[in-house]
Order: C-alpha cells, then sequence, then structure tokens
C-alpha cells in the first residue's frame, strides 16, 4: 500500500494550496505579509480580563450544545438592536467560527447532487465545504466593471431543477462588494420565486464605512428562508477565539446542533465568555477596531488608484483591497510570486478565489498605516518596473 491508498481520493491532491504557500513565507523579518486575514490588533484588554474572570469562577466545562445560553441571549438581543430582527434563542446557535457554521449548515441542507450558486470571485473555503457536504459548486461571475454586485440575469440562467440554495457574503472577501438593501430585496424575490435557501456570511458587517449594514434578517422574504452566519473574529480582534455564530429556523438549528454533537459537541466555554463580554462592551471597543481599518481601507485605496496599470473599487467594507492588475500582463500567480520574490510583499493572488479572480490580487490592510505605506512604495516600484521591461 502507498502512501496515497492510505487517504481518500478526495484528498489525493498534488497541488499546492495558496493559504499554506503563504504561511510558508512568514517570518522573514523583511517581507510585509498582506495576505491571510489575520489582523495585527490584539484582543481589546476588557475582554481578555472578563473571560479571565469567568475562567477562574469556573466557565471551563462543556456548555449546551447550542451555546452558552448567556451568549446566545446577548446575540438575539445584539441583533434585535442592530437590524431589528426578532430572534429567538431557539433559532441561534454558538460555533467555533463562521467556517463551522457553514460546514454544519450545508451539511443539515444538502443532499448528493443538490446545487449552490455562489458569486465569484469568493471566500475560498467555499468551494471545498460545499463538495464535502454533497453538493454541487456551481460559480456565478461577477465583474469589477459593476462593483462585483449580483447580476440576476445570470443567476436566472443558472437555476436549474437540482440549485437548492445561493450562498453571498457582504461586505464581501476577496473583493470589498457590499449588497444594498436593493440588491437584497431583489435576492429575495428571486430566492421566492425559486424556492431557494439564503446562505448569508455576514462575518464583516461591523466593518461596514459610509453606510451601515443591511442584514438578509432585514429582509421580509428573506428572513424565514435564510441562514445568517457572523464572527467575532475580525470586528472585535477575536480571530484566535475561535467564535461564530448561525441564525436560522430553528429547525435547521436543531439539526445543525445534533450534526455537531458528532464533530465537537460546543464551541469552547472560555471563548464563549470572550464573546459574551464583547458584545456588551461593543460601544467601547469596536468603533476604535472600525475606525483603524477604515482609515487603513481607504488609505490602501488612494494608492492603488495613484498607480497607473493599477484599479480597484471604492471600499465600502471588510478589510480586503481587491486589485485589479491586468494591465501588468502578468497572471495573478506569477504577480504575487514575484511581488513576494522581489519586493517582499505578501498578497495572494486573485484565481485562487475563483475562475473570476484571474487577473486580481488581494491585498488585506491587516498592519498599521507605516507598514501600508512601505509596502505600497514596494508595489508601486515593482509596476514601475515591470512597465519599463
Amino acid at each position: 500500500m502507498t502512501k496515497q491508498d492510505f487517504l481518500a481520493k478526495a484528498y489525493r491532491r498534488t497541488v499546492s494550496n495558496a493559504l499554506g504557500d503563504a504561511a510558508k513565507r512568514i517570518g522573514d523579518p523583511d517581507l510585509i505579509n498582506l495576505s491571510i486575514g489575520d489582523p495585527d490588533f490584539i484582543t481589546p484588554q476588557e475582554i481578555i480580563d472578563s473571560a479571565f474572570k469567568c475562567a477562574t469562577e469556573g466557565h471551563t466545562n462543556y456548555t449546551k450544545p447550542n451555546g452558552d445560553p448567556e451568549l446566545i441571549d446577548a446575540i438575539a438581543v445584539f441583533l434585535r438592536e442592530e437590524y431589528r430582527s426578532d430572534v429567538k434563542p431557539s433559532e441561534i446557535m454558538v460555533t467555533v467560527g463562521a467556517c463551522h457554521a457553514m460546514y454544519v449548515a450545508l451539511c443539515a441542507i444538502l443532499d448528493e447532487g443538490d446545487e449552490v450558486l455562489v458569486p465569484d470571485p469568493y471566500f475560498t473555503p467555499y468551494k471545498d465545504q460545499v463538495t464535502m457536504a454533497r453538493g454541487v459548486f456551481v460559480s456565478v461571475p461577477t465583474d469589477i466593471s459593476t462593483g462585483f454586485q449580483l447580476d440576476f440575469e445570470t443567476l436566472e440562467n443558472l437555476v436549474t431543477s437540482k440549485t437548492k440554495a445561493i450562498l453571498v457574503n457582504s461586505p464581501n472577501n476577496p473583493t470589498g462588494a457590499v449588497y444594498g438593501r436593493d440588491v437584497l430585496e431583489k435576492l429575495g424575490e428571486f430566492a421566492l420565486k425559486h424556492d431557494l435557501i439564503v446562505l448569508s456570511d455576514e462575518v464583516y458587517e461591523a466593518l461596514s464605512y459610509g453606510q451601515k449594514h443591511v442584514s438578509v434578517l432585514e429582509i421580509p422574504t428573506l428572513r424565514d428562508r435564510s441562514i445568517v452566519f457572523g464572527s467575532f473574529s475580525k470586528s472585535y480582534a477575536m480571530t484566535g477565539w475561535r467564535i461564530g455564530y448561525a441564525v436560522a429556523p430553528d429547525y435547521v438549528i436543531s439539526t445543525m446542533v445534533q450534526i455537531n454533537e458528532s464533530i465537537c459537541f460546543s464551541a469552547p466555554s472560555v471563548s464563549q465568555r470572550a464573546a459574551l463580554s464583547a458584545l456588551h462592551k461593543r460601544n467601547i471597543v469596536q468603533p476604535k477596531l472600525v475606525h483603524a481599518f477604515e482609515e487603513r481601507m481607504n488609505y490602501g485605496y488612494q494608492r492603488i488608484r495613484s498607480i497607473q496599470g493599477l484599479d480597484v473599487i471604492a471600499p465600502k467594507g471588510g478589510i480586503y483591497l481587491f486589485a485589479d492588475i491586468r494591465k501588468s500582463n502578468l497572471g495573478s500567480a506569477l504577480f504575487a510570486q514575484r511581488l513576494a520574490d522581489e519586493k517582499k510583499v505578501l498578497v495572494l493572488p486573485g484565481n485562487v478565489f475563483g475562475a473570476y479572480g484571474e487577473g486580481y490580487i488581494r491585498i488585506a490592510v491587516t498592519v498599521g498605516l507605516d507598514r501600508l505605506a512601505i509596502a505600497f512604495d514596494r508595489i508601486e516600484e515593482f509596476i514601475q518596473k515591470e512597465a519599463e521591461m
């Protein structure tokens, strides 16, 4: 028996993973890492202190499978205050990050062969998650010319008798696109017409610039046919605590809980207490983080727009700038590789986010303005050198 024979056929891969390749480069002191979306912020001290206190008071055992009741109640209050959505505790599940929530949700709703429509470019794990849950991933083209917005004529052409769901992400990773209320209302009509489930990844909801985030929970036609995913990772600088949540009809949540009991039973108890503290203190700790990200995004946008040969949409949310590099005549992978090798700036090539990400690079604004300035100086030098060749 060979080494490959030990592995399931689905995982006998010889191709490398862009995220893994990026991680291998980390450690070079001259490298500026704008690849993986793990911000340089430390979790606010108030949240750390509260979690430590809770641990010493005995919050170190399993919680209920659906989550700490106090945290679930706090999430319900948050959703009511932010989005005027009356979500019941039975419609909420706390998970080990939003990716965990999405995978368990897909397992709960998909039968083998069910199709899921996903706007492309997309967050890389979506495709694997749909496939692992026995579904069929269907790419939906989007384009910078429309700000990477949904095109409903394209969606209509891709719907089949096997289409079960559509997965959307706003603010979007990697493109930075944001769906307004008008788009979500059209999405509601589309989902109702074709009897589709809407999976809505809203992990960047707090990081909206110039306008308040609109949740699918606010759209009447979507409220009862949606599964919404939230996270504490970026908006509270809590990536390592691994806490997210799902909001869905109670019968979906109960099925997700049942599935998850065979995976990890419950999310970490101390992390859940940290999330509870984050919600209680959100009006104190969150504005500073949001302001810092907005400053970085605006700075990056201005720098990209000032470099001849690059383009990008105006940032409306999230922590990523999806720069159009097509005028360089370098493919995404080669551009990213040479930028790292020659200028010590690490970004992700757009093609790892789907076929329609080719010709772009994703820049994560996860370092301070001083380091961003150096990074963009290096990017500009790289572009100018290419233009002279």
